[in-house]
């Protein structure tokens, strides 16, 4: 059995991995425009857009440690409770995007790290995941005054789109 405080390290770690497993993916994307730019101009060329979480939602049963840790660790104020987020605290991102951090809402929601991208078209993007073999688990809805999102599941794995 893995001990509370290692749990606690694992929760605040993942979020920090993935935002910088995101950067990095950017400045990868923008090397790889830079040598794309050095090409033939005859080529066909593919316009990149950098990949954006807008909301990266953590679920744990440990709201008040989890929002304390994250904000003594990177120097951020977690909100009050949300209820148009279920209840989830939030803290603003550098990026403009939201890292939410809530309680389960019902007793099978198992703990989980769920980065939302931020998307033009979400139904244009649900679509496509359908057409990779994702199972749609939350069709598109929308927060009044905070956009759209959805939640589709592929390769066993939550992922969260966002519209504005």
């Amino acid at each position: 059995m893995i001990s509370s405080p290692l749990r606690l390290s694992a929760l605040c770690l993942v979020p920090l991995l993935l935002v910088g497993a995101i950067t990095s993916g950017q400045q990868v994307l923008e090397r790889g425009k830079a040598s794309t730019d050095s090409r033939n101009p005859d080529e066909k060329q593919v316009e990149e857009k950098a990949l954006k979480v807008q909301y990266l939602e953590i679920v744990t049963p440990s709201v008040k440690e989890t929002c304390d840790a994250l904000a003594e660790a990177h120097d951020v104020v977690f909100s009050e409770p949300i209820a148009e987020l279920g209840n989830a605290r939030t803290a603003d991102l550098k990026d403009g995007g939201r890292i939410g951090v809530r309680a389960p809402m019902r007793d099978s929601e198992a703990p989980i790290v769920r980065p939302y991208v931020l998307v033009d078209d979400i139904e244009a993007a649900v679509k496509a995941a359908e057409m990779a073999g994702a199972k749609v688990a939350l069709p598109p809805m929308e927060i009044p005054g905070g956009g759209t999102f959805s939640i589709y599941i592929l390769g066993g794995i939550e992922h969260g789109l966002w519209q504005l």
